[in-house]
């Protein structure tokens, strides 16, 4: 017997844990059930698309993170995950969508220029969030050099998600392409963008200059060892 609406917003309801809720409140997401517990409810639902759809249109986010869980993403039209993004205001639901949903349809190109000089600043960091994403694994065809243009000149005074998204956009080519490494460390130390970032032991600061030295001094230590 398939599981209503009804029956898993009590469920969620009932994992609701208030200090999980005041932790995830400080970075704006207004729900306070555990992760690990949520994924397990997904597990046993597997994919039910119709169902998704009406855990999305409750507009709670916990419901809305299982859509994102339970869905079939190349299912979406393309006007319906913008819709959706620009519906998603809790961080982790806007993750979620972008990483979980978008990246895996179709039309995630035509989305990400769409969206990277969007208005809205969230709505641009889901752009530079899937450009990011191109610059790792499918550079061919973007201008490196004009996306370190544009981080150098808005990535200082832009709103906190749109920096953060433009940030990681620009550690990444520093990261993946060594012929603009040296670039996009300067760009980093001269910008100071989240370089005092509080940054809990054993993790690697955001701070762009850190982040890459970083990812490629592991990296070149791998390459060591299976060498």
């Amino acid at each position: 017997m398939s599981e209503t609406v009804p029956e898993l917003l009590a469920e969620l309801a009932a994992l609701d844990d208030p200090r999980a809720r005041e932790v995830n409140e400080r970075h704006g997401d207004d729900h306070g059930v555990n992760l690990g517990k949520l994924r397990a409810i997904a597990k046993r639902l597997k994919t039910q698309h119709e169902l998704a759809l009406e855990l999305w249109a409750t507009d709670e986010t916990a419901a809305r993170l299982l859509a994102l869980l339970i869905c079939r993403p190349k299912a979406y039209a393309r006007d319906e995950l913008d819709r959706m993004l620009r519906e998603a205001r809790a961080p982790k639901v806007h993750d979620w969508l972008v990483n979980y949903v978008v990246k895996k349809h179709p039309e995630a190109e035509a989305l990400r220029l769409w969206w990277v000089d969007d208005a809205d600043p969230v709505v641009a960091s889901a752009g530079w969030a899937l450009t990011s994403e191109r610059v790792a694994k499918r550079p061919e065809g973007l201008d490196l050099d004009v996306l370190l243009d544009t981080v150098e000149a808005e990535m200082r005074d832009a709103p906190d998600r749109l920096q953060w998204a433009m940030n990681t956009c620009l550690a990444t080519i520093g990261i993946s392409h060594p012929e603009h490494r040296a670039r996009a460390i300067a760009i980093g130390e001269r910008l100071e963008v989240l370089k005092d970032y509080p940054t809990p032991p054993n993790c690697t600061s955001p701070f762009a200059p850190i982040w890459i030295e970083e990812i490629v001094r592991r990296q070149d230590a791998v390459a060591l060892q299976v060498g």
